[in-house]
């Protein structure tokens, strides 16, 4: 398990929980809320794990665990009985049982061996409203000794009340340089490939690092990109058959699909066409290759701004806006799809 040290781009949050463990003035509830993959739960593991350390240590300025007490071995082993992460069985709420089984019905149960007990709720937007004020009712009378560390993607999912009796940290994103140099120092990422990695997880850590170790995001990159350089030879129903079988859902992504899509790879895919239009219209202002993100597609993007004006790329890019608006406002996601790229394709 990592450490203070360990979190990048977080300052805010580091100072006020490095605050809280110098004066031992802890709020009974905190609200993590940021993008899947920002570091939630990162940030709040390290967070239980120095609260629960019994000889806690300076380092450079910061006050951390020392990772070898009892306490540190059993919270880095995800045994530490005081640290107690809430579940849920079904994959879309948290409900109403399960909050007063593992929560409201633990919480006045003192701390078996440490002076805190701290509860993480993972996904907490999932919780229904029953829940939700079921849970309320144990904010409003904690013991002292509960910290509670409620992470989430969607604060507007809560209640008013909820919200403000908790601290909310919202998570910050973090700057392409940090994470560029993170992927090249930490992860040994070749300097082109971590710019790149950075640039489309647009400050959020996690995503840099999944998409910098795993190969299906620069497959995708390159089926994309092969996909719109072949779209004036392709008919409609070529086009979208290549789409589907591009974003079709893998085992792991079953549970993120959306009529036979996988969302997750639906908007990589999205994030790479304006990634790649925004190149274009780049090469096409200035003819340096030096700005780009798509670094080895030069000769391709070159031939596309030769032949297409500003105007065409705009309302490209405008058409991917459009399908993106179109997806979220739930329409048929093969349609909104099928209309962009006939748009993109009248303009190349």
């Amino acid at each position: 398990m990592a450490d203070f040290a360990d979190i990048y781009g977080q300052e805010q949050m580091k100072e006020h929980m490095q605050h809280a463990l110098r004066t031992e003035r802890l709020s009974h509830a905190y609200i993590i809320s940021g993008e899947r993959g920002s570091g939630k739960e990162y940030i709040a593991d390290i967070f239980a794990k120095a609260l629960m350390c019994e000889n806690r240590t300076e380092k450079d300025g910061v006050l951390e665990a020392c990772g070898s007490c009892p306490s540190c071995i059993k919270a880095m082993s995800k045994s530490h009985p005081d640290i107690i992460t809430v579940t849920h069985e079904k994959p879309a709420i948290i409900s109403v049982d399960e909050v007063r089984q593992q929560l409201n019905g633990d919480i006045m149960i003192k701390p078996y061996e440490s002076r805190y007990k701290v509860y993480i709720i993972p996904d907490g937007e999932k919780m229904n409203i029953q829940a939700q004020n079921s849970f309320l009712k144990t904010l409003e009378e904690p013991p002292s000794y509960i910290v509670i560390i409620i992470l989430t993607e969607n604060l507007n999912a809560f209640l008013p009340t909820i919200i403000s009796r908790c601290i909310h940290l919202p998570m910050k994103p973090v700057g392409d340089d940090i994470i560029k140099k993170y992927l090249m120092e930490k992860c040994h990422v070749v300097d082109y490939k971590a710019e790149l990695c950075a640039s489309f997880a647009r400050g959020n850590m996690g995503k840099a690092i999944e998409l910098a170790s795993g190969e299906r995001f620069e497959a995708l990159g390159n089926e994309t990109i092969d996909l719109i350089s072949r779209l004036e030879r392709l008919e409609i129903h070529d086009m979208m058959e290549r789409v589907k079988l591009m974003l079709a859902p893998s085992e792991e992504g079953e549970k993120n699909a959306k009529k036979g899509i996988d969302m997750r790879q639906y908007e990589d895919f999205m994030d790479i066409l304006v990634f790649l239009f925004r190149d274009m219209l780049v090469y096409k202002a200035t003819g340096d290759d030096a700005h780009l993100i798509f670094t080895d597609k030069v000769s391709y993007i070159s031939s596309v701004t030769k032949k297409c004006s500003y105007e065409d790329i705009n309302c490209i890019i405008e058409d991917l806006n459009t399908a993106r608006s179109r997806i979220s406002s739930n329409v048929n996601i093969e349609l909104a799809l099928e209309l962009m790229l006939i748009g993109i394709k009248e303009h190349l």
